[in-house]
């Protein structure tokens, strides 16, 4: 198989300074957000998507019935955690597919650049096969980071060196 590259592209510093100027105006504006512990987050009665029927219906109820609302019911600010979870729910989605392209094109890259060094790690082995001058030293350098465990006494990268 042909060492294939599906994705050709860079990322210039003065982007990346600029994405991570935007991330940081995300930060700046939801300075409330919170970090929730794993026990915190069991804690909480959480409203999915079978709840927010009954979310946004009780919200009606008490904006319009005002007399079943009970004296420690702040119903403006029930009103404003709704429409805050609405929003953030959106800005997630967004996010969560942009990380989700993140991710997926980081390891695609991640992919191509190792298949890369597979290629060239099998050139060095062939040279060193061959006596090149100068090898020897790249080559057990480049085994030494090899992230493999040894097989029956030899180590993998060397039988796929052989291999190929």
């Amino acid at each position: 198989m042909p060492n294939e590259n599906i994705l050709s592209a860079e990322l210039s510093e003065s982007d990346l300074a600029a994405l991570k100027d935007a991330i940081q105006l995300f930060k700046d504006k939801l300075p409330f957000l919170v970090n929730l512990t794993p026990k915190e987050r069991r804690a909480y009665p959480k409203m999915g998507d079978k709840s927010t029927a009954f979310v946004y219906k009780a919200l009606d109820y008490a904006k319009y019935k005002e007399v079943l609302v009970p004296a420690y019911l702040n119903v403006d600010e029930f009103e404003k955690d709704l429409k805050l979870v609405k929003s953030l729910k959106a800005l997630a989605r967004e996010i969560n597919m942009l990380a989700e392209g993140l991710d997926d094109t980081a390891m695609l890259a991640g992919s191509e650049a190792y298949k890369s060094a597979l290629v060239f790690y099998r050139s060095v082995g062939s040279a060193r096969k061959l006596n090149v001058p100068g090898v020897d030293s790249i080559y057990e350098d480049l085994r030494d980071s090899f992230p493999t465990k040894r097989k029956s006494g030899k180590r993998k990268e060397e039988e796929a060196v052989v291999g190929e």
